[in-house]
């Protein structure tokens, strides 16, 4: 008598490879899209943030943007960037200065 092989030993092999590709698929489509962008864009990272700045088909420059760090203050992302604490909370009106979160974009005075 032959005992019956669960369908799970073929089955996890399939969804294995089946989330393999899928993660491959997002993570080149996100690398790609940056490639692929209408103008030329280039992003600086430091231990305590993230400064992009994109340039337009025209030649100046779009707005630059900081990404929060753990740990920083609008006065500390304002003397890393060379820009005033007040411009700082100008250009960023719907922020709160004390609530300031690991991931959140800033916008930078130029």
């Amino acid at each position: 008598m032959r005992r019956r092989r669960s369908p799970a030993r073929w089955l996890a092999p399939v969804a294995i490879l089946a989330c393999a590709f899928a993660i491959y698929s997002v993570v080149d489509h996100e690398l790609g899209s940056d490639s692929k962008s209408g103008g030329s864009s280039s992003s600086t990272t430091t231990k305590t943030g993230t400064t992009s700045t994109t340039k337009r088909k025209s030649g100046k420059k779009a707005k630059t943007t900081y990404t929060v760090k753990s740990g920083d203050s609008l006065s500390s992302i304002a003397s890393k960037n060379g820009v005033n604490v007040a411009a700082l909370q100008e250009a960023n009106p719907k922020v709160d200065a004390s609530a300031l979160h690991p991931g959140q974009k800033l916008k930078l005075p130029r």
